[in-house]
């Protein structure tokens, strides 16, 4: 079972060390100046490999799909690892993204950064440092305090970044990448090395205004100011958002199958989530055939005879494997689809409707935004009968049978419908706003973590088996994960300093997965 191979090289106690993450650089003064020069290949070559590493495909099994593809209910496995108590029931035994974004964006980054500067190739510099920000964004939404500021120090301790700090940072070197590409809108150098936009510097400065409003948006809560002037800037920046869906951020699977597609069908190992069966099929969403493949067995949607899909419970009960193998695979699309959705248009519609409830200039309206959203995500995903859907409200989410073990059964935490209504609550607007993105998000389901955590939305069910104890943070029955803990390299190989990370945390904050991270505030309501 290839899956055995990622479960043992990516355990907790393996992880990467970023103390020694410089010494596996290849060293810039081997290579000849004439090499340097030719077709810039040594400064760009290494970017497709940098995009492609955003969401750590090649350790996706252990990062994604039994973390926060699980937690959030979009795939669920049907396999028991470690005697079915591990990441997906709250206990950790996977811990592999933090190495994985050090080693192949971090390192080749910094790399790039100098030999751009010694080859006077700034642009190259100034994209380096936009994947940069692109890395260390989502790796702060899973640990909290990360080493950035500090990256590549050789002394014996090397500080982290305090999460508010980081935010701030963040946001202006964004200016200056938005500067600076503003000032070379009509360069061509990155044409070969950019699978995604082809070289072109307005696409990229969507994405730097999109990926502000993100950020913005995601420390609402924790500085609202901060935010809003953040999210203006954002909305009125004159190269615009990420807007229709030619202009959609996709990475480039570089040949290889998307990892939800292989995990699904060569190892068997994932299957579809319980609480998206709920979701989509009450909802009469038309994307979930682009999603999941329908199940041969009526026995298995008994509860449901006309819709033949079936999904598996968040933080399941799992007792043997092949009784859920015959639940609801993903689309086969995933084992030919070339490229993955990381911003799109639909995304930052959402984003504008959120921004939009909260009053900021330039957002424009909400209901607009959001119904403008939902056109572009079912557009986006090849899905029909969106004009039926926007108008529907009265259909809501569905209760969950698990056919093979009562124990997951859950009754529907979300009544949510999809018309908007102009006379709802700003809180129930934001439910809608928010179930909707999560929906649209699949596969890039980290942002919807990240929403959950920060807005309460969508509405899900709780795991149906809860392993959390003292080892890594207790979650009570009617909580949620919260974020990983530090890996062990750092633990032990920068403890002062991670000792001193957690402190900023919060008083006593603990290194694991129960403490909020800084704009993760519950008892803040979002209006």
């Amino acid at each position: 079972m290839k899956h055995i191979f990622y479960a043992c090289l990516l355990m907790v106690a393996f992880s990467s060390c970023t103390k020694n993450f410089e010494s596996i650089n290849q060293n810039p003064n081997q290579i000849s100046d004439e090499m340097l020069k030719q077709d810039f290949n040594l400064v760009g070559s290494p970017f497709s490999g940098m995009l492609y590493e955003l969401h750590g495909n090649q350790g996706s099994q252990t990062q994604e799909d039994l973390c926060y593809d699980s937690w959030m209910g979009y795939m669920n496995t049907p396999t028991g690892f470690v005697s079915n108590k591990n990441n997906t029931t709250y206990y950790i035994q996977w811990n592999s993204y933090w190495g994985r974004e050090y080693n192949n964006v971090m390192s080749p980054a910094r790399q790039v950064i100098r030999l751009a500067k010694s080859n006077n190739l700034p642009l190259f510099a100034t994209w380096a440092n936009l994947i940069r920000i692109l890395s260390m964004s989502r790796l702060t939404a899973v640990h909290g305090p990360i080493i950035y500021s500090n990256y590549g120090s050789t002394a014996a301790s090397i500080p982290y970044d305090k999460e508010s700090d980081l935010y701030s940072l963040f946001f202006k070197q964004l200016d200056t990448i938005q500067t600076e590409f503003n000032a070379n809108k009509s360069y061509t150098g990155f044409k070969n090395f950019d699978p995604s936009f082809k070289g072109n510097i307005p696409a990229w400065m969507k994405v730097v205004n999109s990926l502000r409003l993100k950020l913005a948006l995601r420390i609402v809560k924790a500085d609202p100011v901060l935010a809003k002037t953040e999210g203006e800037k954002a909305l009125k920046d004159p190269a615009g958002l990420i807007a229709a869906n030619s202009d959609n951020f996709l990475i480039s699977q570089l040949g290889n199958i998307m990892p939800v597609g292989m995990i699904c069908f060569q190892w068997n190992d994932t299957r579809m989530g319980a609480p998206m069966e709920s979701m989509l099929i009450g909802l009469k969403d038309g994307r979930i055939s682009k999603y999941y493949a329908p199940v041969n067995d009526p026995a298995l949607y008994a509860d449901h005879p006309t819709a033949p899909y079936k999904g598996i419970r968040n933080g399941a009960y799992i007792i043997n494997k092949d009784d859920r193998v015959p639940f609801s695979t993903v689309s086969t699309d995933f084992n030919s689809v070339q490229t993955r959705r990381h911003m799109t248009a639909a995304d930052v519609a959402f984003m504008k409707a959120e921004a939009a409830l909260r009053g900021w200039a330039l957002a424009g309206d909400a209901k607009t935004n959001y119904e403008n959203g939902v056109k572009l995500s079912f557009a986006d995903w090849g899905a029909g009968g969106v004009d039926a859907y926007l108008a529907d409200a009265t259909s809501k989410p569905i209760d969950y049978v698990d056919p093979k073990d009562a124990r997951n059964n859950f009754t529907t935490p979300s009544t949510i419908t999809v018309a908007w209504n102009d006379a709802d609550p700003n809180e129930l607007k934001l439910e809608k706003i928010i179930t909707q993105k999560y929906i649209n998000s699949f596969t890039n389901t980290l942002d919807a973590w990240v929403d959950f955590r920060r807005t309460g939305y969508p509405k899900i069910p709780n795991v149906a088996k809860n392993d959390s104890n003292s080892d890594w943070g207790v979650i009570p029955a009617n909580e949620w994960i919260k974020r990983m803990p530090f890996v062990n390299a750092e633990r032990t190989g920068n403890k002062a300093a991670v000792d001193a990370a957690v402190a900023t945390m919060g008083t006593g904050a603990k290194d694991d997965i129960a403490t909020r991270l800084w704009w993760d505030i519950a008892t803040v309501p979002n209006f």
